[in-house]
């Protein structure tokens, strides 16, 4: 199966120029490229990858463009397919644009055949990449396969390779410890809480990292725009965010290793973190024009940041990846009243919730933390989910338009059903 292997880059200073500035064309041919999508959607007319490829190797020849021809040509067109599965995904006016501030440098070598890795000694090997040459790699672990791709990123101020590789691996077709279930509920408290009563959490950013982190944010914020120092701040603030993006990438690892080690299914909540982190709308007072009223925005912002701090659906994907070599089944479940539904008599109070730890049923007087009666009510809809036979459709009852609905509709009376049982691209610019 295909997996990554991610390694860290020594570039020269010359490599290391040469990689911004094929970032850079990558950049300009994404937003030049989107752009020109935009304008031909306008004319209610359409535009795809094979006519905007033709383009881009008829602007490679302009002599004003020749910084378009100085870098690999199979990463611009490998950002043109890139653009092209984003929109015929997401819709072309949904996929953003990429900052040469905000976005992180990356660009991608399509091609594996091109790509020849070579060990040096035990700590060190050296990658050939076209047009970059031989760079070395910091090797912490054997590639264990055929490379099908390399991505060059940059992270803070250190630049690294991500190989695609076919490690030959085929998914077992049945978990080594079969009929273990287990239920996962998300929360900020604490990140993982199983059904088992088990919790996994981690502080990802001390309270000392958090005020030199506010400080780093300060010194940035206090520096001339276009300065050599404003640029020096930035990469420092990069730095530190990139360190903590490791340590949450590393707990989710963990984490999923954990847990689809000793299970042959996995079922998570249905959760939408874009939605839940969405900013509050303001509220307008009617009475004074102009003005607007409470609407508790400073303490949604809060949790916002706690949410996406926790790496929810970075934990999921972990889980999810792991799973293929274990044989472990992942599915979600509709996430409605799962926190405020008593596991052993299934009443349904919000009341019953007593804090953030503490479940005290108001109808049969059960006590449990509130994460593992959660984690316990969403193993139960997915075992439901996982045994609802399909039955005939009833006359008259009305079908839920799309899959989601009509998916939400099943796990719904499941649960329920258990509980009652028991312009062209030559206008291309570098910025």
């Amino acid at each position: 199966m295909l997996t990554g292997r991610k390694y860290l880059l020594d570039l020269t200073p010359e490599q290391a120029a040469f990689a911004e500035r094929i970032s850079g064309a990558c950049r300009a041919v994404w937003n030049t490229a989107l752009e020109q999508r935009r304008t031909y959607r306008r004319r209610e007319a359409f535009i795809g990858y094979h006519e905007q490829a033709r383009q881009l190797v008829e602007a490679k020849r302009e002599p004003e463009l020749e910084w378009l021809a100085e870098v690999p040509g199979h990463c611009l067109q490998q950002t043109l397919i890139d653009l092209d599965a984003a929109c015929t995904r997401h819709g072309t006016w949904r996929v953003h644009w990429k900052s040469k501030t905000r976005t992180r440098p990356s660009f991608r070598f399509p091609e594996g055949g091109k790509i020849t890795v070579e060990r040096l000694n035990r700590r060190w090997a050296r990658v050939k990449l076209p047009k970059l040459g031989w760079v070395r790699l910091r090797w912490t672990r054997p590639l264990g396969g055929a490379v099908k791709n390399a991505t060059v990123l940059c992270e803070g101020q250190r630049w690294f390779v991500s190989f695609l590789v076919d490690d030959g691996i085929q998914t077992p077709v049945r978990h080594a410890i079969p009929e273990t279930a287990i239920g996962v509920d998300r929360g900020v408290a604490k990140i993982v809480t199983t059904s088992q009563g088990r919790f996994h959490h981690k502080v990802f950013a001390t309270g000392r990292e958090i005020e030199h982190a506010a400080k780093l944010q300060r010194d940035w914020a206090r520096t001339r725009k276009g300065s050599n120092r404003r640029r020096r701040a930035a990469r420092r603030v990069e730095a530190f965010a990139a360190k903590i993006r490791r340590r949450r990438a590393a707990f989710a690892a963990k984490t999923a290793h954990m847990l689809t080690l000793d299970h042959d299914l996995i079922v998570f909540e249905a959760l939408k973190t874009k939605n839940m982190t969405a900013t509050v709308a303001p509220k307008p007072d009617p009475e004074r024009p102009g003005a607007f009223l409470p609407n508790k925005a400073a303490a949604k912002s809060g949790l916002n940041r706690a949410i996406l701090d926790k790496g929810w659906h970075r934990i999921e994907l972990a889980v999810r990846s792991k799973a293929r070599y274990t044989g472990t089944s992942v599915i979600t479940v509709n996430p409605v009243n799962t926190s405020i539904t008593c596991h052993e008599c299934k009443h349904v109070e919000a009341k019953s919730r007593k804090s953030q730890a503490v479940f005290v049923c108001a109808s049969c007087g059960h006590r449990d933390h509130a994460d593992v009666n959660a984690a316990k009510n969403i193993l139960t809809a997915g075992r439901a989910e996982l045994a609802q036979a399909r039955p005939a459709a009833r006359v008259g009852a009305r079908k839920p338009r799309s899959r989601v609905g009509r998916k939400a509709n099943r796990q719904a009376t499941a649960v329920q059903d258990l509980a009652t049982a028991s312009p062209g691209l030559a206008g291309i610019s570098r910025h």
